[in-house]
């Protein structure tokens, strides 16, 4: 059925109306039934001798729970009778819950019991959605009924939700096969939930001030699923209206920040130890073939190039302003930065919202709205722009190109970023400083890496987002071209908000945080570490075709940690074909072990390690290898390193280019010859199983999100 917009609106008013923000019982039945979620026959009774009739016209059995607006948690109130059989029955019940809701909450007001048809047989789950203050309206379903808040066992999407979301999140709780029936019991009609959570998220989307919706429990059995209970509630104020700029307007303003033809050093210094000095000298040392304007108010000249009084004084053109002046001068050099009509200001300093100076970067947001200017920052540590030979900032230099687009919210996870790049030689296209993002976000790097032809993967770290549906959109239009990966700060916040409904309590930050960023094909990294590795990794390995992985290795003990890492990354160990299992056995000695962990045992010669690569590599069954190495002086960790380079290289030349990722175990020796994998195409790491199947997984659920995975 079509939603009756009309009868929500006309309940919606009368609620307002009444300075209430919770909904009736009644209410919310009507509202569930103008959008065709089923709900149990029902009735309002103002006396025992009404509820008495109600029964005996719906049929028993049946439950009472008392119906007030100022009760939002009826159980607790001792509010709700069950399996109710008989007339003398539901008058005791009726007195009962009368009495208790008067004794929990006296003040209350109470608008009569409502009667209702006892849904008899189901498995009991939630549906609901909550206004999350990153991502809006958003939809959850899990396991309900009394433990709901207990088990947790709930997944999230964005609202609306299509019939491929609610699918998906079906299957994406822990207890899923409890809905394919266990123990002989029937399975739920999927259609059906999907059906529900699917009208559920439109309600939410279609009526911006309904704040949450309730359906818990929710009985899914084979012939359907029924709301046992409806809780709606209105939000006291309005969502805030977030600035949002155009795909085109964004990549025409990012296209001048990354790729300048001009620069304007606000704050230039010939002093060392300034910031305006080291940001100058990195411009000036790195070989920027653009045009850099020192501004000084008093200086003729810094470090040899002519300076100006004001912005307003450099001669054509300003592509980017950097500044590098404490923060209350900030302000009028913005003015005048706007006047010139320069797209862009670097905003290094510090001393705005992160310092408590809120209205001091309002006026700054205000200014740059007003003239045109898009601000990155303020609090940051600058960018970096190696394909333009750019580095403007006051932090070490580095210009180690490559395809992976890095950022960061905090100034020391970049220079944690910059370490890494520099230690594992990570040659990148971009390191972007982003602060308290006034202004620009992820989301506009995001819209402008996606298009970037240098980048091939991009990885942010990030502790919030100002807008999480404009995020997830940039991410939708890049995730199919290439890898977005994500470390979320502050996982230990979910749920620390007070919450008016079972929903509610349950979509803590992180949780949201992590569906809806898989929904949007997002990878999402653990910590640090595996952030960095992630993009370092990403752009080596090619993308698999198929999900058969299989696991050869020169130790047994490896062999069973490379298989533990391989199922807790989503990846399934190959069934070996006859014909294939015979081949590797004729490769191996008679003590080795063939299957899958394929064992070749660790005396084994080069020739060996050779054979069985190339017979990996040259199935087309075969779609990914994972290579377990054990030193032995019989085949040295330089040599296993030329070997695995060498017959990759060979295949790849071919076009056989299957992911191949190594774990070496040894002594130091391996160290080095997993750096001389990785500079041949072969994710390597020594001393771990666990992060070379990391990377593996990662590689796959983006190429799974990207739709590029044959199934």
């Amino acid at each position: 059925m079509e939603p009756q917009r009309d009868a929500v609106e006309r309940v919606l008013a009368a609620v307002r109306g009444s300075g209430r923000t919770v909904l009736t019982a009644p209410e919310a039945k009507v509202i569930a039934e103008a959008y065709g979620i089923a709900v149990p026959a029902e009735g309002l009774a103002q006396t025992v001798e009404d509820a008495v009739a109600l029964a005996d016209r719906i049929g028993f059995p049946v439950a009472l729970k008392i119906a007030s607006p100022d009760i939002p948690h009826k159980t607790e109130a001792g509010g709700v009778r069950t399996g109710l059989g008989s007339a003398a029955e539901v008058r005791g019940a009726f007195a009962t819950i009368v009495a208790n809701a008067r004794a929990y909450a006296p003040q209350a007001r109470i608008v009569g019991v409502q009667v209702q048809q006892m849904v008899t047989h189901g498995q009991e789950v939630i549906v609901g959605t909550v206004t999350d203050p990153t991502f809006g309206k958003v939809v959850a379903f899990g396991l309900g009924g009394v433990l709901v808040e207990v088990l947790k066992d709930v997944t999230f999407r964005l609202a609306p939700a299509t019939a491929e979301d609610a699918a998906s999140m079906l299957d994406g709780i822990r207890a899923a096969e409890v809905l394919r029936g266990v123990r002989g019991g029937p399975a739920v009609e999927r259609s059906a939930l999907v059906d529900l959570i699917v009208r559920t998220s439109q309600l939410a989307a279609d009526f911006p001030e309904i704040a949450e919706i309730d359906l818990n429990p929710v009985f899914a059995a084979a012939d359907g699923a029924t709301a046992a209970d409806v809780r709606i509630l209105l939000g006291t104020e309005a969502p805030p209206q977030r600035p949002r700029h155009g795909r085109q307007e964004i990549l025409a303003a990012m296209r001048r920040l990354m790729r300048p033809r001009s620069v304007a050093v606000i704050g230039a210094s010939g002093t060392p130890g300034k910031i305006g000095h080291s940001v100058l000298r990195n411009l000036l040392d790195g070989g920027f073939p653009g045009e850099i304007h020192p501004v000084h108010p008093t200086a003729d000249d810094v470090l040899g190039r002519k300076a100006y009084r004001s912005v307003l004084d450099v001669p054509g053109e300003v592509d980017v302003a950097v500044f590098a002046i404490p923060a209350p001068l900030v302000p009028a050099a913005l003015e005048e930065v706007g006047r010139k009509g320069v797209p862009n200001a670097v905003l290094i300093p510090s001393g705005f919202a992160e310092t408590g100076e809120h209205a001091l970067q309002e006026r700054i947001v205000a200014i740059g709205a007003e003239w045109g200017v898009r601000l990155l920052g303020p609090n940051i540590y600058g960018y970096y722009s190696p394909w333009q030979d750019l580095c403007a900032t006051f932090c070490t230099p580095y210009d180690v190109k490559g395809k992976v687009a890095l950022t960061s919210q905090s100034g020391g996870i970049g220079m944690a970023i910059l370490g890494f790049a520099r230690a594992t030689r990570t040659g990148v296209s971009a390191i972007v400083g982003l602060g308290n993002k006034a202004d620009v976000d992820e989301d506009d790097l995001l819209t402008y890496f996606g298009e970037d032809p240098h980048t091939d993967c991009i990885a942010m770290h990030l502790e919030d987002l100002k807008d999480g549906r404009a995020f997830v959109a940039a991410a939708r239009e890049t995730v199919p071209k290439k890898p977005v990966v994500v470390l979320k700060a502050g996982r230990t916040g979910a749920g620390a908000r007070a919450a008016g409904s079972h929903t509610g309590a349950l979509a803590g930050d992180d949780a949201v945080y992590d569906d809806v960023l898989r929904q949007a094909g997002v990878i999402r990294a653990p910590g640090l570490n595996e952030l960095l590795e992630y993009a370092r990794a990403l752009p080596v390995l090619p993308v698999p075709r198929g999900d058969n992985v299989v696991v050869i290795t020169g130790a047994g003990g490896s062999g069973v940690l490379l298989s533990d890492a391989l199922v807790d990354n989503g990846l399934r160990l190959m069934d070996v074909p006859a014909d294939l299992d015979a081949a590797f056995r004729r490769l191996i000695p008679p003590f080795g072990s063939a299957g899958n962990p394929i064992d070749i045992t660790g005396g084994e010669p080069p020739a060996t390690y050779e054979a069985a690569l190339r017979l990996g590599l040259a199935d087309p069954r075969i779609h990914a290898l994972v290579l377990g190495y054990w030193h032995t002086l019989v085949t040295p960790p330089a040599v296993f390193a030329e070997l695995t380079g060498r017959v990759v290289e060979e295949f790849r030349a071919r076009g056989i280019d299957k992911p191949v990722v190594a774990s070496l175990a040894g002594d130091t020796e391996v160290e080095e010859a997993a750096a001389r994998l990785f500079a041949h195409g072969v994710v390597a790491y020594p001393y771990t199983t666990e992060k070379p199947v990391a990377v593996l997984g990662a590689k796959y659920r983006w190429a799974r999100a990207a739709g590029l995975l044959d199934t």
